[in-house]
């Protein structure tokens, strides 16, 4: 194999087809079919789905990795040569909508100061985002995870509190002698992967879904609950002074799940990579210590 069809196939499944492939490396459409074919004929097998959008095999996948790993490794060797200024090469990384919208934001502020880095952030929920290194379209990813995937490794970084809460006029609606009806009281939920909610009916003995709003998004998602949509388990970091305030309440007292977050990286020696490395553990303290600032 040889970079310039690793280039090929790292642009097939960026720009989604040979076409817009072409047009990214400059080369016919052609050109990169031949690329591929050779890649394919020296792996010995398929590497690219050809469909709308064409997307990597299991092979493809391994491929991938290996083309993203070789283009932060070429753009650092251009630039340790002296070739003229930085190449700006994409660091894309996958990580949970709640964590971008609280304590990742300080790793946005220190990647505003690379200038030979571009960031592409793939949102995806910490339950799935490992799927995302496996195929080789993030070089890291923050995950409930603890298993590294083949050829990255893991670190805790702490714990993403979760707590249930409503208005006081939606909990006053829905309570009665023996409590909260949670068969009965609405229920927001971030998307079809998101099963906090869920999780904690069952622990309340409820097994029949109440009527769900689906919010799809962290910030329209506390806007909800402060509107009376429905109740949710919000990150205790995203609150703000909503408890304090009144705004929102506690559906039960002590009440909480606390979900473990791990930056899952590859095993690969490189300076951009430490450097996203270092800024995502450093703004990690600020999640383990409870000192961190909502900044807008």
């Amino acid at each position: 194999m040889q970079f310039e069809q690793l280039r090929a196939l790292a642009a097939i499944i960026d720009e989604e087809s040979f076409e817009a492939a072409a047009d990214t490396l400059r080369i016919t459409p052609s050109a990169v079919s031949q690329r591929i074919k050779a890649l394919e004929a020296s792996v010995g097998q398929i590497v690219v789905r050809r469909g709308i959008p064409c997307t990597p095999t299991d092979a493809g996948s391994v491929l991938l990795r290996m083309a993203r790993q070789v283009q932060i490794i070429e753009a650092e060797t251009r630039s340790a040569l002296g070739h003229g200024e930085a190449t700006r090469t994409v660091t894309r990384v996958a990580v949970n909508a709640d964590s971008l919208a609280t304590w990742f934001v300080p790793v946005l502020g220190e990647a505003a100061g690379w200038t030979d880095t571009t960031l592409d952030l793939r949102v995806e929920d910490q339950d799935h985002s490992s799927r995302l290194l496996r195929q080789g379209d993030v070089i890291g990813a923050i995950t409930s995870d603890p298993a590294p995937v083949n050829g990255c490794r893991a670190e805790l970084l702490g714990y993403m509190r979760y707590l249930p809460v409503a208005t006081t006029a939606l909990r006053s609606r829905f309570m009665n002698d023996d409590g909260i009806d949670f068969t009965r009281m609405p229920v927001l939920q971030f998307n079809a992967k998101d099963d906090l909610q869920q999780r904690f009916l069952l622990s309340h003995g409820v097994t029949q879904p109440p009527p769900r709003h689906l919010i799809p998004s962290s910030e329209a998602f506390l806007a909800a609950l402060r509107a009376g949509l429905g109740w949710g388990m919000i990150p205790e970091l995203q609150l703000e002074s909503d408890l304090d305030l009144g705004a929102l309440v506690l559906l039960e007292k002590d009440a909480h799940v606390d979900v473990p977050l791990h930056w899952q990286t590859w095993t690969l020696n490189s300076e951009r990579l430490n450097r996203m490395t270092e800024a995502v553990r450093e703004a990690s303290h600020r999640l383990r210590s409870g000192t961190f600032a909502q900044i807008r």
